[in-house]
C-alpha cells in the first residue's frame, strides 16, 4: 500500500485567529502551525469550542480576525482534500446501506443515487476498505455492524477521496476497549503508511497517548499548540479541565492520565 506524498511540510497554520459566534467570541488570538504528517489530539473543556475548531478548519464557519491555512490554502478550498468522520457516524449516513455504498457516497457525495458508480469510483471504493481492512464487511448493512466495524466504515468513506488531512470527532466514543485499541492501531498504520494528517477530537487521551505527536488545546480563550509531551502535564490539564488531574508512568514507561 502506496501513496503519492504532497510537497508542503506545513498542514494548518494558524495566524492570530479570532472566531465569534453569536456574538460571543469563542476563542481568540491564536497562533500556531501543525507539520504535515503528525497525529494530533484536539482538547479542551466542554464549550471550550473544539467543534467550532474542527468546523473552521473545515470552512463551515469564518473566522472573525486572522488568517487560517489548510496546506497553504484557505479551508473551503480544500474542503474535498479534508476527510471527516463526524462523532455520530450512523445519523450521518443511514444504517439500512452497504458498507460500500457508504463509503462511495464519501466519494461522491450529493450526487448519490443519481448516477451507477464508474469504474474508477468503484475501485477507489475497493481501495479504502482495503486500507481499513473492512472488505469481508463491505457488503454488510450498516445496521448488521458492531460499533468498531461501523467506524472502519466511517473512516473508510472519510479517506475514499485521497484526503491529504483525516479529522475525526471522539471517534473512541462508545466503543469498547478491543475496538478503542483496533481503531488507534488502525490510524497509527493510516498515518504511517498514507502518509495523512491525522486530527483526533478526544475527551481521553490515554488510549491515543502512544501514538499522539502534539495536541491542539483550547485553554483561557485561545488555542495553542505543543508537543504532546507538553501537553500532558498535571498542572496544566487540571487547569484545562478544572478537576484535579495526575500524569503517571506505568511500569512500561507509558504516560496515563487519571482523575484524583
Amino acid at each position: 500500500m502506496s501513496r503519492t506524498e504532497h510537497g508542503s511540510s506545513c498542514a494548518l497554520a494558524f495566524d492570530d485567529v479570532s472566531v465569534v459566534r453569536g456574538g460571543r467570541t469563542i476563542w481568540s488570538d491564536s497562533t500556531f502551525q501543525v507539520d504535515a504528517g503528525g497525529f494530533v489530539a484536539v482538547i479542551g473543556s466542554n464549550g471550550a469550542g473544539k467543534t467550532t475548531m474542527l468546523q473552521v478548519i473545515l470552512g463551515l464557519v469564518p473566522v472573525a480576525r486572522g488568517t487560517v491555512r489548510v496546506y497553504g490554502e484557505r479551508p473551503s478550498v480544500l474542503n474535498n482534500e479534508i476527510g471527516y468522520v463526524p462523532q455520530h457516524y450512523d445519523v450521518e449516513a443511514s444504517t439500512a446501506i452497504r458498507g460500500r455504498d457508504a463509503v462511495l457516497l464519501g466519494l461522491t457525495g450529493r450526487h448519490w443515487g443519481f448516477a451507477r458508480a464508474s469504474a474508477p469510483d468503484r475501485k477507489r471504493v475497493d481501495e479504502a476498505l482495503e486500507w481499513v481492512e473492512a472488505t469481508d464487511i463491505a457488503d454488510r448493512r450498516l445496521s448488521e455492524l458492531s460499533g468498531g466495524q461501523r467506524q472502519r466504515i466511517a473512516v473508510a468513506a472519510a479517506l475514499v477521496a485521497h484526503p491529504r488531512m483525516l479529522i475525526l470527532d471522539e471517534p473512541l466514543a462508545s466503543l469498547d476497549l478491543r475496538n478503542q485499541h483496533e481503531i488507534v492501531a488502525l490510524l497509527a498504520r493510516l498515518k504511517r503508511e498514507l502518509g495523512v494528517t491525522i486530527l483526533v477530537v478526544a475527551h481521553d487521551l490515554n488510549p491515543l497517548l502512544a501514538m499522539l505527536d502534539s495536541a491542539i488545546y483550547l485553554l483561557d480563550g485561545h488555542a495553542h499548540h505543543a508537543a504532546i509531551g507538553q501537553v500532558v502535564d498535571s498542572e496544566l490539564l487540571t487547569h484545562m479541565y478544572g478537576t484535579p488531574i495526575k500524569v503517571a508512568h506505568t511500569l512500561q514507561g507509558d504516560l496515563y492520565m487519571r482523575s484524583v
